[in-house]
C-alpha cells in the first residue's frame, strides 16, 4: 500500500525546492534557451538552408528542448539528495513511513516537474520566434518523460557517490554536455562525413534529440526501436540500481 498523505506532501516538498530558488531554476534555464535560440535558431539559421525539408531553427529547438529537460532533471534530483546527506537531515526521511519505492519515485518526479516547467517556457519562447510545433504529441511526452525520468535517476546516483559540491558538476561537465552537442543538438548525421557517422549512432544522446525532433517535426535519422530500447533499458537498470541502493542504505546510513 502507498503512503498517499507522506508521498504527496514529499513531492510537494521536492517542487518547492525549486520554485523557491525559481531565477536559478527556472528563468536562468528560459534566458539560455531564448539565446540558443535567436543566435542559432534565428540568426544563424536564416543563413543556412533548410534541413530534411525544414526551417535551420525549427530543427535546433528540439535539441535546445532536450538539453533543458536533460539538465533540470538530473540537477534537481542531484542537489536535493546530496544537499539532504550534507545537511543531515536524510534521516528524517528514512525513517518516515515511507517505503524505498515511495522514496525513489518522490525524487524522480520531483525531477520531472522541474524539467516540465522549463521546458513549457523553453516551448513559449520557441512560439515567440515561431518554431514550435508538435507533430506526434503522444511521442513528444514519452521522450520527454522517459528522458527527464532517466536523468532523474542518474541524478539520484550522483548524489549518493558525491562528497563535495564540486564532485556533483563532474558529469555534467564532462559527460552530459559535450554528449548533448555530439547527439545532433546543432546538425543532421548527414552534415558529419560518411567516415564518422557511425560514431554518432553509439551516442544514447543522439536517440534522446533525435526522437524528440521527429515528434516535433517528423524528422527522423534514428532506428526508433533502437532508441525506444536505450531508453527502456537505461530506466530499468538505473531504476533498479537506486531502488536496490536505498534498500541497503548506501551513502545514506552511517
Amino acid at each position: 500500500m502507498m503512503n498517499n498523505i507522506g508521498f504527496t506532501v514529499f513531492i510537494q516538498r521536492e517542487i518547492q525546492r525549486f520554485t523557491r530558488v525559481y531565477v536559478q531554476t527556472l528563468l536562468g534555464p528560459w534566458i539560455n534557451a531564448t539565446l540558443y535560440v535567436f543566435i542559432f535558431g534565428h540568426v544563424v539559421g536564416s543563413r543556412i538552408d533548410t534541413i530534411a525539408g525544414i526551417e535551420y531553427i525549427a530543427f535546433v529547438l528540439p535539441g535546445v528542448l532536450m538539453m533543458n529537460i536533460i539538465n533540470s532533471s538530473f540537477q534537481q534530483t542531484t542537489f536535493s539528495l546530496y544537499f539532504k546527506r550534507f545537511a543531515r537531515h536524510i534521516e528524517e526521511f528514512l525513517v518516515a513511513p515511507l517505503s524505498n519505492f515511495e522514496l525513489m519515485l518522490g525524487h524522480i518526479v520531483g525531477g520531472i516537474a522541474r524539467a516540465v516547467c522549463v521546458g513549457i517556457g523553453v516551448y513559449a519562447i520557441a512560439i515567440a520566434f515561431g518554431a514550435a510545433g508538435v507533430v506526434h504529441p503522444w511521442w513528444f511526452l514519452f521522450y520527454a518523460i522517459s528522458v527527464s525520468t532517466i536523468f532523474s535517476l542518474l541524478g539520484i546516483l550522483v548524489g549518493l557517490w558525491s562528497d563535495s559540491f564540486e564532485q556533483l558538476s563532474i558529469l555534467g561537465t564532462f559527460v552530459i554536455m559535450p554528449f548533448t552537442y555530439l547527439g545532433g543538438m546543432f546538425n543532421s548525421l548527414a552534415m558529419l562525413p560518411e567516415k564518422v557517422q557511425w560514431l554518432m549512432t553509439f551516442n544514447p544522446f543522439f536517440y534522446f534529440v533525435d526522437g524528440l525532433r521527429f515528434s516535433m517535426t517528423g524528422v527522423q535519422e534514428s532506428n526508433m526501436g533502437l532508441g525506444i530500447g536505450i531508453i527502456l533499458g537505461l530506466v530499468v537498470v538505473f531504476g533498479g540500481l537506486v531502488w536496490w541502493l536505498f534498500k541497503i542504505g548506501w551513502r545514506v546510513r552511517g
